[in-house]
């Protein structure tokens, strides 16, 4: 029979002993043994409450959940006639999502002739990349899938997130009749 390495409830060290031994002691306090270490030279066992200890893991891994930032990838399309004002309009949302944490997939959608003109589109998204150096870095360089091209970027390591404070209501204009 192999002996185990036994623990108590308020982390002393009890010795080595034979399982069934260790588990009388477990028993006399109410608790339960719980092998801890099986690898161990002789394998660790702790003597507790295993129905508190697993709620406690529940517990911790809900808190280290609440803590995880969750990364949405956000998509920014444009087309090849793309106007300055929308080019612009669009780039700060790629911007503002960037600086919410978010990647942003941005990408130029073709349709009909438009597809026999591809430099449009990688022209539209290099430009893109070079207007926002300072902000994002590129995950993948524009590619062509299908009727699309697209870019993945991320904010820079060394950009400061400037989040975003909820935007103050827009105060109403009082006429003077």
């Amino acid at each position: 029979m192999r002996e185990i390495r036994v623990i108590d409830d308020t982390g002393q060290q009890l010795g080595i002993m034979p399982p069934p031994q260790a588990l009388a002691l477990a028993r006399q306090k109410g608790l339960d043994l719980v092998e801890i270490s099986p690898t161990a030279v002789p394998p660790v066992c702790r003597i507790m409450d295993y129905g508190k200890y697993q709620y406690q893991e529940q517990k911790r891994s809900r808190e280290a959940k609440k803590h995880q930032k969750v990364i949405l990838v956000k998509e920014i399309k444009f087309r090849p006639k793309v106007d300055e004002h929308d080019y612009q309009f669009k780039k700060h949302h790629i911007e503002r999502f960037l600086a919410d944490g978010d990647k942003v997939k941005a990408t130029v959608f073709f349709r009909g002739r438009e597809m026999a003109h591809p430099e449009i589109g990688h022209r539209i998204l290099m430009r893109l990349l070079e207007e926002l150096v300072d902000v994002a870095q590129p995950e993948t360089m524009p590619r062509q899938e299908g009727n699309q091209m697209h870019t993945i970027l991320t904010a820079k390591k060394g950009a400061s997130p400037k989040r975003t404070a909820a935007r103050p209501e827009a105060e109403e204009v009082k006429s003077g009749s």
